[in-house]
């Protein structure tokens, strides 16, 4: 089965995900540049088209409204797209860090190339780190992610990283969204984006101030099965029933004692451990065709998409 993730390094720990190769702690840009395959450039080449004419090859046309964009070292192409569309070279993910790194005690964590080169991605750690009752230890994060084949704006987000489990969840900024992003008909500016975050201990203090307020929200036998129900629902999709009955089985059972760290005060029936059952599932137990698949689902897509649905309906249970 192919992989999305073609290459991608890390520091210390093997990965929730489990793929990549190592590396010694406090690496420079250049080193992890080359050892997470981040170490290409992506070209543009104009479209070209062939017409059909008889007894002959015929005549090479151009079409000038849109651009091929392609590897610079196998030359393979990455996607077609708008004469507008504005590139953001893979070194410039890593690049983003080299100030924070270097300057601000950030550490770079793991760094990749998925699908081919269609999607980078880096991630540090940043020095936030708070601590719920049961010594349940959770750490904050900056990811910064690009696309070149409209799947994705490059996008900045601060992430957490509860540690007893490795369970990922975006954090809310200072303007309630979750996000910084960029869309490709505009240039990517990486000290905007750092202002726009906020570089600051200021979101990840409010995140870790609703987890706390979750962890002390006891929650009842009825009021978890009620929130499996909202979070799983899905009024557009009808047919999605039966294997969503499948998922809140599964969910139930690590809320319920299955889960890692299901059994720490702060998520031994509470509303911060039906959170984390969610999150769970989503990073580690979703079905997905392959692990680095469930990476991207629960970073990138439709996991992404759940676990915010779950922490909005959890934070409905403190508001």
């Amino acid at each position: 089965m192919a992989h999305l993730v073609e290459t991608m390094a890390y520091v210390a720990e093997t990965p929730w995900h489990g793929i990549g190769s190592q590396l010694a702690a406090k690496q420079s840009i250049e080193v992890w540049q080359e050892q997470s395959g981040i170490n290409f450039e992506i070209n543009e080449a104009p479209v070209r088209y062939m017409t059909e004419s008889a007894g002959s090859l015929g005549v090479i046309m151009s079409f000038p409204e849109q651009k091929v964009l392609y590897r610079s070292d196998t030359k393979a192409a990455l996607s077609v797209v708008s004469n507008r569309y504005q590139v953001v070279q893979p070194k410039e993910i890593l690049e983003f860090y080299r100030d924070l790194t270097e300057i601000s005690g950030y550490q770079l964590e793991t760094a990749g190339v998925l699908k081919g080169g269609r999607k980078v991605w880096a991630l540090a750690k940043t020095n936030q780190s708070s601590t719920l009752k049961g010594n349940d230890t959770i750490n904050g994060y900056i990811l910064l992610a690009t696309a070149c084949d409209g799947s994705l704006a490059t996008t900045a987000q601060f992430t957490s990283v509860r540690v007893v489990c490795n369970n990922t969840l975006t954090i809310a900024l200072a303007n309630g969204t979750g996000a910084v992003k960029v869309p490709h008909n505009t240039s990517f500016d990486p000290q905007v984006v750092k202002q726009k975050l906020g570089i600051s201990v200021s979101s990840f203090d409010s995140f870790m101030y609703q987890m706390k307020m979750l962890s002390e929200r006891k929650v009842k036998n009825h009021e978890a099965m009620n929130y499996f129900l909202r979070v799983f629902n899905d009024q557009s999709n009808p047919s999605a029933t039966l294997i969503n009955e499948r998922a809140m089985v599964k969910v139930q059972a690590l809320f319920e004692g299955n889960g890692k760290g299901a059994d720490l005060a702060s998520s031994k029936g509470t509303a911060f451990g039906l959170l984390n059952a969610m999150t769970e599932f989503v990073d580690h137990e979703r079905r997905a065709r392959s692990v680095d698949h469930r990476l991207e689902s629960a970073w990138f897509g439709a996991g992404a998409t759940l676990k915010q649905k779950a922490l909005d309906q959890a934070l409905l249970m403190i508001a």
